[in-house]
């Protein structure tokens, strides 16, 4: 994300509309992995996957298959890469889908993004009951957020944010 990674390496891992199907049902077929969505974004790309029973949770086979994909170097992405499972993951989730880890604090479009992602999985049929559950809670509470606090009140994006500064 904007954190961990250049633009310049974000651009290159971000995945076109038109790739996106691809995308998933490739990845869908990495062993271990049940089901699969992708958020890509001008400032993340994030792969979120519920592996199957009995496999031992490991970023590196997500990791590799991102590099191949994209035919990037070996180990481009080990500086930059981030790992979260069960309740971590649901509420780095959480923080996304509300705007709390945008590069504008409570940027409205990621949760629409976020929505989108979902769909797309949902359509090529890499989503299934957990993930399914998981963007379903994020959305509920991505939801509560934006109308009990002050968090959209004020919307603004990058672009808006130079433009009020300059």
């Amino acid at each position: 994300n904007h954190n961990t990674a250049s633009q310049e390496l974000r651009e290159r891992v971000a995945f076109a509309p038109e790739q996106m199907r691809h995308a998933l049902i490739q990845a869908s077929h990495c062993p271990g992995l049940d089901e699969v969505a992708i958020l890509s974004t001008c400032n993340r790309t994030e792969i979120y996957v519920q592996l199957g029973a009995g496999v031992e949770p490991s970023p590196v086979q997500v990791q590799r298959w991102l590099t191949q994909f994209h035919q990037l170097s070996d180990g481009a992405l080990d500086h930059c890469h981030y790992w979260h499972r069960d309740g971590e993951a649901i509420g780095h989730m959480m923080k996304v889908a509300c705007g709390l880890d945008s590069l504008v604090l409570g940027e409205p479009q990621i949760l629409g993004q976020m929505k989108s992602a979902y769909s797309v999985a949902c359509d090529a049929g890499t989503v299934g009951r957990s993930l399914h559950s998981a963007f379903h809670q994020v959305f509920s509470i991505a939801k509560r957020v934006r109308t009990e606090t002050a968090i959209g009140e004020n919307p603004v994006s990058v672009a808006y944010a130079a433009v009020s500064l300059a």
